[in-house]
């Protein structure tokens, strides 16, 4: 069904990436997700795979391949059961790199892009702040010319891999007093001095580092202004719609691999004589999530399609989180149920992937977020476009 987004290479590319998955991921995934911290080799390997270079430039050691490959990337670290994991790995390739590439000057791309994409570097972005969330107006965090330095004082909350990257890509205010808007996008080495973080313990996404950091002072060069000044918002705004797009493609991955996981032990589970996928009841439930799974999938990969040719897809990627997330949330939930007490036990998939998948309506935008912001282009005719 899927045929006109993936071809025969791009089958090729999966097949491998599930096959290095299975060898060098998997097998630890339980290790790291008791100890909270995914080791350095791991980034070296996908560095050497090219995984991190999928749609970065040649010139840095990238692939310049096509969205459709990352797409892959996504669906593939959903099946490995752990959120964590995959969201330290998306969050460096398509957040922190993102604005590397986008805005980072000549010197900064070959320097920390080229050794983000062979691994040698971890980077993460901080946006959200304690009073902030999904108001990225209100932030707190303020940078301020001096001579030659920029002094960053502020904090920043929920940022993923935020205690063991190498590197901050942090958004700031500047020049306030003219407009709130005015921010910029700096980057920070982690061993600046002022630069300090604490992990937070969190419910699910066990294997990352999910950190609060604080910024007491923190003097940076000022080559490290990434893009231009006060155009910060505009260049966070526009690449909120990839990251959205990314947790929607996330949640329908973690919803097809709750379901297969389900399948197989319906077909092995016996109750009242019989496996209990034979019951029509649970078999109808089935035949409905994987109904609504396959609705969100195909929007997915078509709104993935408009961004590739171009498209500012702000109102698409906004409806692939909002939906995709609520159906992955549902459908987990569900099959955790067919599981019985089995669901309920940690040496069973479905209690990691629940706690896991409750992030999705939370992070890179709150659904009630979201769904101002779609009522706003529906109802008020609100028009979002490229500013910078």
């Amino acid at each position: 069904m899927h045929q006109q987004y993936f071809s025969e290479e791009h089958l090729i590319f999966r097949d491998g990436l599930k096959s290095f998955l299975q060898k060098e991921v998997v097998p630890h995934i339980d290790e790291w997700e008791r100890v909270g911290t995914i080791p350095r080799d791991i980034w070296m390997k996908f560095g050497e795979m090219g995984y991190f270079g999928i749609k970065y430039p040649e010139a840095y050691g990238g692939l310049e391949l096509d969205i459709f490959y990352t797409v892959i990337l996504l669906e593939e670290l959903q099946k490995v059961n752990s959120g964590g994991f995959a969201a330290a790995i998306w969050a460096h390739v398509y957040l922190a790199m993102t604005h590397l590439n986008a805005e980072g000057s000549e010197a900064i791309k070959q320097k920390y892009l080229s050794k983000s994409i062979t691994g040698e570097m971890i980077g993460c972005l901080c946006i959200s702040e304690p009073f902030g969330g999904s108001d990225v107006g209100a932030m707190r965090t303020t940078a301020v010319l001096d001579g030659d330095e920029y002094v960053i004082n502020g904090s920043k909350t929920f940022i993923t891999n935020g205690v063991y990257s190498d590197y901050l890509v942090v958004i700031a205010k500047m020049n306030t007093a003219s407009n709130p808007k005015n921010m910029g996008v700096f980057l920070i080495d982690r061993e600046t001095a002022g630069v300090s973080a604490t992990k937070l313990d969190k419910l699910g996404w066990r294997a990352s580092d999910t950190g609060e950091i604080a910024f007491d002072n923190v003097r940076i060069p000022k080559s490290h202004l990434m893009g231009e000044e006060n155009k910060g918002f505009y260049y966070v705004m526009q690449h909120f719609a990839l990251e959205r797009l990314i947790m929607g493609i996330n949640a329908h991955a973690r919803s097809e691999y709750a379901i297969e996981y389900t399948l197989q032990y319906m077909s092995e589970r016996t109750a009242f004589g019989k496996t209990i996928d034979r019951f029509q009841a649970l078999r109808h439930r089935i035949a409905e999530m994987a109904t609504e799974v396959e609705m969100i999938k195909t929007f997915n990969y078509q709104v993935a399609q408009q961004l590739e040719q171009g498209t500012y897809v702000v109102k698409q990627a906004c409806m692939s989180k909002l939906q995709s997330t609520k159906v992955a949330d549902q459908v987990i939930y569900n099959c955790l149920q067919f599981l019985g007490g089995y669901g309920y036990m940690e040496e069973y998939p479905l209690a990691r992937l629940s706690r896991d998948s409750r992030l999705g309506p939370i992070g890179g935008g709150t659904s009630e977020i979201l769904k101002e912001v779609i009522a706003k282009m529906i109802i008020d005719k609100k028009e979002y476009k490229a500013k910078v």
